[in-house]
């Protein structure tokens, strides 16, 4: 099978690409390697996979919100399925730079829905967060969910793709899978997330910032189940048959959360760190960040059901596997 991966530079993505290939697929990797975090991380990532796979990965740096050159770039390549992971991430970031959001998870994702709608695609699987709860307070939460109150612009746009999609699917009977990812961490992680940033600071004996009075609430979910999550469902689309989908579509469209199916308290997860990095962490004690939220746990049930996904690493196994491979990444003894 040959994927086009989008976001292949980035964090989930270049670790799904890795798994296809492992498996003997073959990967077009697409991203446009911005320099929303340090672009030297973003090389590492594909030079970890040409290295490992250079005569089964061609990559492509390409923007997938510029629609002209993004059919250019594509239109002497051959594929069957679309992994589509590409997007500006970052809750906080939108709220500094929402027209990054609009050109890359609005128009990207549109962009990327009418390569697959004019190809006849197989199966397109996309990302979408759970963020798109927003201040939902039942917990965990399920797909079925009302998802009309976003917390962030972000949040909106993800929201925004799940409904783009159904279109698509509606209209054009095109085979879709969004996937709603819960806090993602492990080795390649970013550097703008909770993980990598409390390692840094507590490695240098800088002060982390805790928000909500450090009441906050993560189902942490490592990156080797995500991928196992993701492969599942490319490998298994919606039929088109009529019968109500996980999301509640009759349309060739499903949602899923990719969580870990635990809600872990962030004070766990700071001793856990601290226990890794053999030194004690300095707290700083915040309020609420706009656009945040203080838990998220997600039902997992219709993946598990459908596809048969379910994690199995725990954060006193995922984290200790980070601060290793970050010590290894930065040469720390």
């Amino acid at each position: 099978m040959r994927v086009l991966v989008t976001g292949a530079a980035g964090f989930i993505g270049a670790a799904t690409a890795f798994s296809l290939l492992e498996r003997g697929d073959e990967v077009i990797g697409i991203d446009n390697c911005n320099d929303y975090y340090d672009i030297n991380l973003k090389d590492a990532r594909l030079r970890h996979l040409r290295e490992r796979f250079s005569d089964r990965f061609v990559f492509i740096k390409q923007d997938f919100g510029n629609t002209a050159a993004l059919n250019a770039t594509l239109a002497d390549e051959d594929f069957d399925t679309i992994v589509h992971l590409g997007a500006q991430a970052g809750v906080r970031y939108s709220l500094e730079n929402p027209h990054a959001y609009a050109h890359a998870n609005l128009l990207g994702h549109l962009n990327v829905l009418e390569i697959a709608r004019h190809r006849k695609i197989a199966h397109m699987i996309y990302a979408s967060s759970s963020s798109v709860y927003g201040g939902n307070t039942k917990l965990p939460f399920e797909i079925g969910d009302t998802v009309n109150h976003p917390l962030s612009l972000y949040a909106a746009t993800k929201i925004a793709d799940e409904l783009m999609s159904e279109t698509y699917a509606h209209l054009y009977r095109l085979p879709l899978s969004g996937l709603r990812f819960f806090t993602v961490y492990g080795p390649w992680g970013r550097p703008d997330m909770m993980m990598w940033i409390f390692t840094v600071r507590i490695l240098k004996g800088q002060s982390i910032p805790v928000f909500n009075q450090g009441e906050m609430y993560r189902d942490f979910t490592y990156v080797d189940d995500v991928v196992k999550g993701v492969l599942a469902c490319l490998d298994q689309p919606p039929v088109d048959d009529g019968a109500i989908k996980a999301g509640g579509s009759t349309a060739p469209h499903r949602l899923y959360n990719i969580g870990n199916n635990r809600s872990e308290h962030l004070m766990k997860v700071i001793g856990l760190l601290e226990q890794e990095c053999a030194r004690k962490a300095h707290l700083e004690m915040l309020p609420m960040q706009p656009g945040d939220v203080p838990r998220t746990f997600a039902d997992i049930d219709a993946i598990r059901a459908d596809v048969g996904y379910d994690p199995t690493t725990p954060i006193e196994t995922g984290v200790p596997r980070f601060v290793k491979w970050f010590k290894d990444y930065h040469a720390i003894s």
